[in-house]
């Protein structure tokens, strides 16, 4: 059996995180340089938000650009890593009688999971899966897939939410960088609470006050309810790996499950 690895959640932001240094990418760098190599990478993506629950199985995935408007420095990044079908299939088998479909085409790596990647492991000789948000069902099912996926890590396979836990775009303000509003810093505040205490409740957020403004949309939400199972199947809370605020309306928040 190979040594069990830690899980994460990171807030991603901006994919400009990708070909840019500051606090949150060298806590991400730091992150992967703390572990021994993983057997393979599973990302629970806020961009593969998609009606039905898949895990890309294709050797070589591509490196998907999926946004518009930024310069082409970031549309020339590249993140060749390998898949791995086995791993995928491992995957199918492990989660029965939950269904996951193999993938062996249609997606691939989106900006969620290569912004943050290019920092954790520039060399990209880790392989990389991705798992589908499936955006018909609810919470629930998203934490006991996590539930289900904790004996990944101790395969020596690297499971990794990305996502943010406030992500609200229509309340951008551009003149507040490195900034958070109020009801921003009430919401991550206490979802931090529960994460590094009880992960098991994390599903409490949704009565928060400022749920609403702070989840619009569930597909940046949804990758901490993995992280959040995994917690609860190890009996362990998660910490906090970095913190902050961008853009009033984005926490950068993200959390690290130890491997012991």
């Amino acid at each position: 059996m190979a040594q069990l690895m830690p899980a994460a959640f990171v807030g991603h932001g901006s994919p400009m995180n990708a070909i840019e240094h500051n606090r949150y990418t060298d806590a991400w760098a730091t992150f992967g340089t703390s572990m021994p190599a993983p057997k393979a990478v599973l990302v629970v993506s806020a961009h593969w938000y998609v009606n039905i629950t898949a895990v890309t199985a294709m050797h070589v995935p591509r490196t998907i650009h999926d946004f518009y408007g930024f310069p082409q420095e970031l549309f020339d990044v590249q993140y060749p890593a390998h898949g791995d079908p086995h791993v995928a299939e491992r995957i199918v088998d492990l989660v029965r009688p939950t269904y996951v479909g193999l993938d062996e085409d249609s997606w691939g790596i989106d900006h969620g999971t290569w912004s943050v990647l290019v920092h954790m492991f520039p060399k990209a000789d880790v392989p990389v899966l991705q798992l589908s948000i499936n955006a018909e069902l609810p919470f629930e099912y998203h934490f006991n897939l996590g539930v289900q996926l904790h004996a990944l890590r101790e395969e020596g396979i690297l499971i990794l939410g990305s996502g943010n836990v406030v992500h609200n775009l229509r309340l951008i303000d551009w003149n507040s960088p490195g900034q958070g509003a109020d009801w921003a810093q009430r919401f991550d505040t206490d979802v931090r609470a529960l994460m590094t205490s009880d992960a098991s409740e994390l599903g409490k957020a949704n009565t928060h006050d400022d749920f609403r403004m702070a989840v619009p949309t569930p597909d940046h939400f949804l990758p901490l309810a993995y992280v959040a199972g995994l917690a609860a199947a190890a009996n362990t809370p998660t910490r906090t790996l970095v913190d902050g605020y961008e853009m009033g309306s984005l926490s950068m928040t993200a959390y690290e499950l130890p491997a012991a």
